[in-house]
């Protein structure tokens, strides 16, 4: 029956399971359809009666104003959230009241029009990022959605439609939702619709039905709905091993730059990818020209990112200068089978027809790779390829590099006219000058000056060292050539040279990003305590970014304060320590998702903040100041990557300090067993004796001389007192917390500390000699005064008990760097081998000894050495080489929380 009494306590268990319900995550269902008015709404509401009808918590959380009457009126009957307004530009809009339903937290909640863009001060920019909170949040989630609102039917759509859609998902929602009901009506029962004016206004469709809404176009519409839905019943039936082996067999790469054609070619990749259930990479390659970009194309080419990896790529950022070459190399290094590449129409142009293309490039460089090339979009041209090439020859004027042109001009001129005098010949003075440009090209910035210096370095040339001298002409008929292959020859050592340059430049970036992830890596590595490891990246960062920072380990929401360092360059950085930032902090170690300025939620934050995430949590938060403007994509791209090393860092603290809760939780059930052990024969000893001795007294008092009732009554004594020192030991450990095995520290001189337990064994044993030597300096040790008292006790019984009567007994105390030891040592017969390895455990397996004839050490060895690791000690024996034995404990000066 005893062990009724340790069974679970139904209310807890109860509270387990729903603390696991309440962190589940939500269910999505959508409703899916082709077109405005097949009835997605309509089904939806639908459903939810039934659900209500079951007894599901179901609240309406949105649903468009335009619904069409009949569809309305499914709404009675359905209990309806409030929608907020929000003033945008003097105007009011109904909004849907996220916040609202994240404290009413209903069952399910429906939300119409997932690919809805959310009004400027919302907390999302888009409602999809509203859906995956109440997910996250364990709510389940009914919505709708067309298929033209997909990302990567987008162009497809387009193509279709001639209509751009604005607003989009991206296809992991579409993927992760639980279930997919497709609303179908045939296109003519659509039209028919339209026309009796049951879907939008009698001129409104009108409109509609000659645009969009063509008989073509829905049909079309349809199909690609249809098929949509196909491919995640038949994705849904694969076969798990072939679904792996198909990965293995494809992956395909997309190369990212700033034209128009590039989000297409990410949507095909995309579509390609989940049509083979094959991994794919979003290549970007940095060189000298990616730094002369207009703020258009930089502002092309982050959104062209942020699409890859909005729609599942893994973005990959390469450096250098030929791009169909790094392009190649990275292909044949990741084991990429399938690339696909745009292709707009572009101006011909002299220069283009010396260069081969970089589609046919690329088909050269990696002829077993397939090429797939995208057809640019035609008719729209907000990317001007003018304005690219006047900047793809790096023309950047500046004073000190024109001024540096001009004097080593001079200089050339100069010493080619101190030449002429020894009549060195005119081909060396070219040489003088092609040197020259040389020299121009590697001390000033871009391509201008080398070329203009090249046609000036011909035309000095001619003016100062061909006759007629100091004009223009040349007499001689060789000379125009000499002058036009000098002209080469100027240039194309000027464009090599500035390749030159440029590829050191990028290189040196790459070596410093490298050697600053080594150096963050290395020191993490050598860093141990979690404080040490955020100050750490916390230097880094403010000294990288030159941007302060806070960093929370911990939900702030939760009590925790964030770790902030601020940064010389900001002049107040404290808002980051505002509640209203700590929310956003909030937010993202609820959704592991970024948050803050420069995305898409939160966007009116004042930091940009980012999770640091390993095996699938979040262990922290870090947040960077954005005061002097967001962060590029080339920061952002750098700080994840040190926050992966500071992600690793702190996934080895914590798993290090699990290991030492459970090495701590092994030696409280060592001890434990120690004890339960111990007790088992060491109490009962003295209690059998003293029941002996008490019953023999009582039943025989009579005929008991005198001798022999004072050596019983003796004998209790001596068993009372055994008793007593051992409840004063189980008492001392009682003093441990029972927790973290932490025991309440306080300076302590000692000294003072040996006093006082050789004053108690000398009032136990007066008759025992004991000596004591202290150094002349004072020691305070931060420990548990009487539980240290108590281990030098049992040290001294030990030695009481294993050494002759006359011996001597002595204690000494000395200091050893930042540690205090104390040693007690005897004359006694010393310890045998076969006692060292179970020395401080009350139990010794295979001993020949009865339990009840060892009263000598008891629980007393086993309950010092739990009593020296509680203070981060070391505790040791040895035997004396004249005999007897030295039991000796070391404790540190200061205070230690490590065991």
């Amino acid at each position: 029956m005893d062990n009724f009494d340790n069974r679970p306590d139904p209310d807890s268990i109860l509270e387990s399971l729903h603390e696991k319900e309440d962190s589940k995550q939500g269910r999505l269902k959508i409703f899916f359809g082709y077109a405005a008015g097949v009835g997605k709404t309509y089904a939806m509401l639908d459903d939810a009666h039934e659900q209500l009808k079951c007894g599901v918590d179901v609240l309406v959380g949105y649903i468009e104003p335009h619904t069409r009457p009949e569809t309305m009126q499914l709404l009675q009957g359905l209990p309806v959230l409030k929608p907020q307004t929000v003033l945008y530009r003097n105007i009011e809009l109904k909004e849907f009241d996220l916040d609202e339903v994240l404290r009413r937290k209903p069952q399910l909640v429906l939300v119409d029009e997932l690919a809805h863009t959310n009004a400027v001060g919302v907390r999302n920019r888009k409602r999809y990022q509203d859906i995956e909170e109440l997910l996250n949040a364990g709510i389940d989630v009914y919505t709708t959605i067309n298929v033209q609102h997909i990302e990567s039917l987008n162009d497809v759509v387009e193509d279709i439609t001639k209509i751009r859609v604005q607003e989009t998902i991206p296809d992991y929602i579409f993927d992760r939702a639980d279930n997919i009901k497709l609303i179908d009506i045939e296109p003519d029962e659509l039209l028919h619709r339209f026309t009796e004016g049951k879907i939008y206004r009698p001129e409104r469709a009108k409109t509609a039905m000659s645009n969009f809404f063509t008989h073509e176009n829905l049909r079309l519409l349809r199909e690609i709905a249809m098929r949509k839905a196909t491919d995640r019943i038949s994705f849904k039936n694969q076969n798990e091993r072939k679904f792996s082996d198909k990965m293995a067999n494809t992956k395909l790469l997309v190369c990212i730059g700033p034209s128009p054609s590039t989000a297409k070619c990410i949507r095909w990749t995309a579509r390609a990818a989940d049509a083979f259930h094959a991994p794919w990479t979003a290549v970007f390659v940095e060189n000298m020209e990616s730094e002369c970009l207009t703020e258009e194309q930089q502002k092309s080419i982050r959104a062209n990112m942020d699409l890859a990896v909005k729609l599942g790529a893994d973005l990959v950022t390469l450096n250098g200068h030929d791009i169909a070459a790094v392009v190649a190399e990275y292909a044949k290094l990741s084991g990429i089978t399938n690339i696909v590449i745009g292709k707009s129409r572009k101006m011909k142009t002299i220069k283009s027809l010396f260069e081969v293309d970089f589609e046919d490039k690329l088909i050269s460089l990696l002829p077993n790779i397939e090429v797939h090339i995208i057809p640019g979009n035609v008719g729209r041209r907000p990317y001007r390829k003018p304005r690219k090439a006047e900047q793809k020859f790096n023309f950047c004027f500046s004073w000190q590099d024109t001024i540096k042109t001009i004097s080593m001009l001079i200089a050339t001129t100069l010493l080619s006219l101190a030449l002429r005098v020894f009549d060195i010949g005119d081909q060396n003075m070219i040489m003088v000058y092609i040197l020259c440009v040389l020299v121009i090209s590697r001390a000033t910035v871009g391509y201008a000056y080398g070329i203009i210096a090249s046609v000036i370095s011909v035309l000095t040339f001619n003016f100062f060292f061909t006759e007629p001298y100091f004009t223009f002409n040349a007499i001689q008929a060789g000379y125009p050539i000499t002058f036009v292959i000098m002209l080469l020859v100027a240039l194309i050592t000027s464009a090599l040279t500035v390749r030159v340059k440029t590829q050191a430049k990028l290189a040196v970036e790459r070596e410093r990003r490298t050697d600053v992830l080594y150096e963050i890596n290395k020191k993490l590595l050598a860093t141990r305590g979690l404080e040490k490891i955020v100050a750490l990246a916390n230097d880094y960062i403010v000294n990288l970014f030159g941007r302060s920072v806070v960093f929370y380990t911990a939900d702030p929401e939760q009590g925790p304060a964030g770790n902030f360092a601020q940064a010389p360059e900001d002049e107040d950085a404290s808002f980051l320590l505002t509640e209203d930032e700590k929310a956003v902090a909030h937010w993202v170690f609820i959704n592991q998702k970024r948050a803050g300025a420069g995305t898409d939620t939160l966007m009116g934050a004042g930091a940009f903040y980012m999770p640091i995430i390993a095996q699938g949590r979040v262990l922290a938060v870090m947040g960077i100041s954005c005061s002097k403007g967001i962060l590029n994509h080339n920061n952002r791209l750098f700080l994840r990557m040190i926050g992966s090393q500071v992600a690793m860092a702190l996934e080895r603290q914590r798993l290090s300090d699990e290991q030492r809760s459970i090495l701590v939780e092994s030696e409280k059930e060592k001890m434990r067993s120690n004890l339960l052990r111990a007790i088992s024969h060491d109490l009962r000893t003295p209690l059998t004796g003293i029941l002996g001795a008490s019953s023999a007294i009582l039943e025989n008092d009579d005929y008991l001389d005198k001798p022999t009732r004072n050596k019983l009554i003796s004998n209790i004594k001596e068993d009372s007192q055994w008793l007593i020192r051992i409840v004063e030991n189980l008492l001392s450990v009682t003093r441990i917390n029972e927790g973290t095995m932490n025991v309440a520290k306080v300076p302590e001189a000692a000294e003072e500390i040996i006093a006082e337990a050789v004053t108690r064994i000398r009032s136990r044993f007066p008759q025992r000699r004991i000596s004591v030597q202290v150094p002349d300096e004072l020691l305070m040790v931060p420990v548990d005064g009487t539980l240290i008292a108590q281990v030098l006790i049992n040290l001294l019984e030990n030695a009481i008990k294993h050494s002759p009567n006359e011996s001597l007994i002595e204690v000494y105390l000395k200091k050893n760097g930042a540690y205090a030891i104390f040693e007690v040592l005897d004359e006694g017969s010393g310890i045998s081998k076969e006692d060292f390895p179970y020395l401080f455990e009350s139990y010794m397996p295979n001993s020949t000894k009865s339990p009840d004839s060892s009263r000598g050490m008891g629980i007393g060895l086993s309950i010092c050495m739990s009593i020296i690791k509680a203070h981060s000690g070391k505790m040791e024996a040895e035997n004396r080489k004249e005999g007897g034995a030295i039991f000796q404990f070391t404790l540190p000066l200061e205070k230690s929380d490590e065991l």
